[in-house]
């Protein structure tokens, strides 16, 4: 959890020094370059520190767009197909055992491109989430409640926006790189259990993605 904060702080710390560059740049009048992306998601929610427990293996797959703003600095949208979530293990007086969330996600992030050299660049910025779908299973050592009989899409937030930041390689056709989203609103909905309300379950996605990019022009 240190080690990952503080290469976010870093990534963050890159992107705001290029940025006070970018004046000093030339307009590029090149095209912009459209393509697909698609990768590994290793995905868990957190309370309030991020650690490397409960990780869900997944995958991202979608589409972008990288707009020239100077030969130094892009903009990057980019409409993504994303599953997130977390492999939770609980223990309460109402049952024990262990659940997995697995949440479908369109993920639109918009980012800011530093090209740092030809091949390399760092990418900042914030991203935005519709919840999709969402499935639960469960395997419970005892108790009266079900997580897959009990949950259902309406009991999870359908809007979930935070920040990404990563660090990419750029190839003639194509690309690759890696990146960390931070999420910034729970994920789940308040619920009442026994007569007592709870949020569950009460953490904020936290994600990192390895990805492939293929350029379509």
């Amino acid at each position: 959890m240190k080690n990952r904060i503080q290469l976010f702080s870093a990534l963050i710390f890159c992107f705001g020094a290029a940025f006070t560059n970018v004046q000093a740049q030339t307009n590029d009048s090149s095209n912009a370059q459209i393509g697909v992306k698609g990768g590994v998601n290793f995905s868990n929610m957190y309370t309030e520190d991020v650690d490397d427990n409960n990780v869900l293996t997944s995958f991202n797959l979608g589409f972008y767009a990288t707009i020239p703003v100077t030969s130094f600095l892009s903009i990057q949208p980019e409409f993504l197909y994303s599953r997130k979530g977390s492999e939770l293990v609980y223990d309460n007086a109402l049952a024990t055992g262990t659940a997995k969330f697995k949440l479908n996600y369109i993920e639109v992030p918009v980012l800011l491109k530093i090209n740092v050299t030809k091949n390399f660049n760092i990418h900042a910025g914030p991203y935005f989430a519709y919840l999709i779908d969402a499935q639960v299973t469960n395997e419970t050592n005892g108790g009266t409640f079900d997580f897959e009989d009990n949950f259902n899409n309406d009991d999870f937030n359908k809007f979930d926006v935070g920040l990404s930041a990563g660090l990419g390689f750029d190839f003639e056709s194509i690309g690759i790189g890696a990146r960390y989203n931070y999420g910034l609103s729970t994920v789940g909905k308040e619920r009442n259990f026994g007569g007592t309300n709870y949020t569950f379950p009460d953490g904020k996605n936290s994600n990192i993605s390895v990805y492939l990019a293929l350029k379509l022009n």
